[in-house]
């Protein structure tokens, strides 16, 4: 299988399931077997695969992406073995945090994987095609700044809706469970009231999703 057919929700699945790492071996570049440089598909969501888990509490070390090609058994077993004892050093994927938080983070994400994607290919799309250039961009403060007024706002919105799946709850319940600073949930909340997908439930004085959003 072309590694560009590594889709962004493979990844966050993985680690949904509990996985402690995750990594993806391709072709080198220039050398892609399917004549469509997949690989430099695969190259653009481990960048952005790590942007977002950093921004959801995670190593971004977790994921990793080499080149290797199929002569290069040697060279194969040296990097799995690497990165096997890489996140055995990390310990488990939870370590230092509420692990019931950060599957709803990482849940929320990836929900939120096809609206990424479609950033991604209006907005993150990198040319010209090569590691230097990749590696430039998603290093640069324009990055930063799309994924954060495009991605990173959307991810909270889509935490706050998955917990209000759960049952009604005020923004003090939804700060205390997500660990956002109430001022930020506040402003999602009202957000996402603006757009018709929470309403305020009186009887029992919490936010609720409205029926269309569930």
């Amino acid at each position: 299988m072309c590694t560009g057919r590594v889709d962004l929700s493979f990844i966050l699945r993985a680690f949904c399931r509990g996985a402690d790492g995750v990594f993806i071996g391709g072709c080198w570049p220039g050398e892609c077997h399917y004549v469509t440089e997949g690989n430099y598909d695969a190259l653009g969501n481990v960048h952005l695969g790590k942007k977002l888990l950093a921004h959801l509490g995670v190593n971004p070390e977790r994921l990793r992406l080499e080149w290797l090609a199929a002569s290069e058994g040697t060279r194969f077993a040296e990097v799995i073995n690497d990165f096997a004892k890489q996140a055995t050093a990390m310990g488990s994927l939870a370590s230092g945090q509420d692990e019931t938080v950060l599957q709803d983070r990482l849940e929320a994400a990836l929900k939120l994987v096809p609206y990424i994607k479609l950033v991604e290919r209006e907005r993150l799309r990198v040319s010209p095609r090569s590691e230097q250039a990749y590696l430039e961009f998603y290093r640069s403060a324009e990055a930063d700044r799309l994924f954060h007024t495009l991605i990173a706002d959307k991810l909270t919105t889509s935490q706050i809706l998955r917990l209000l799946e759960q049952r009604p709850l005020s923004t003090a319940e939804i700060a205390a469970i997500s660990g956002l600073p109430p001022s930020e949930v506040s402003r999602h909340i009202n957000s996402s009231s603006r757009h018709g997908l929470v309403r305020f439930d009186t009887d029992q004085n919490r936010y609720a999703l409205t029926r269309g959003a569930q």
